[in-house]
């Protein structure tokens, strides 16, 4: 097994990636008409479920060109979100959801997100990943968001040894300090875009590869 300290990782990530990432931005991708703001981080979230990058970036542009608010988004007909938002795939059930939040969010929250997981993952389309990313990136409390990235990875690299996002998430605060909880997914999601690519990992280029149980017993 190989020694390892993730904020070594992190921070050799960090030289490599520069900002990082959010669902649907990346630090080479970024437009700059969208603020990483609870509402957009939130929309971005939804629409990234089940889908690749590119196209969460896709469906948010278009989104966000026609409906760029809560109260807008929660008066949209659905089918016309859903058309909008169609280069992420399950347009129906997630323009559903989608609008259905932002309905909750104005009628219960007076187009306020709420800062707390318990209350963000009441909401339609919210679960532990996408209530942590709004944490994380939109209001800077520090959180692990888990996505397919950072489950597959943190378990390939040996950091953990968990069978879900969930338990991965619990298992990488254990092992992190608090402050460095909001890079693990900033980080390791641009990794998995760029190095430990799915069914392409690139370990001759990886930084982190002295400190990955995956490279060294291949």
């Amino acid at each position: 097994m190989a020694e390892k300290d993730i904020c070594v990782m992190l921070d050799r990530m960090a030289e490599e990636y520069n900002q990082g990432c959010y669902p649907g931005r990346n630090s080479e991708g970024l437009n700059p008409e969208w603020e990483p703001d609870p509402f957009h981080v939130l929309i971005a979230t939804i629409l990234s479920q089940r889908t690749k990058d590119d196209n969460t970036r896709k469906a948010s542009d278009n989104l966000f060109h026609k409906y760029d608010s809560i109260e807008a988004i929660a008066d949209a007909p659905i089918e016309e979100v859903a058309e909008l938002i169609r280069p992420a795939g399950f347009p129906m059930q997630k323009a559903k959801g989608i609008v259905n939040c932002c309905r909750v969010l104005r009628d219960q929250y007076d187009c306020r997100i709420p800062e707390d997981t318990e209350s963000l993952i009441t909401l339609p389309m919210v679960g532990r990943k996408t209530a942590a990313c709004v944490r994380s990136y939109a209001m800077n409390i520090p959180s692990v968001c888990v996505d397919t990235h950072v489950h597959r990875i943190a378990n390939l690299m040996g950091l953990v040894s968990t069978k879900d996002p969930e338990a991965t998430e619990f298992a990488l605060m254990d092992l992190t300090p608090r402050e460095r909880w909001s890079d693990i997914n900033r980080y390791f999601v641009r990794h998995g875009q760029v190095i430990c690519i799915p069914n392409h990992m690139r370990c001759d280029r990886c930084m982190v590869v002295d400190m990955c149980d995956h490279a060294l017993n291949r």
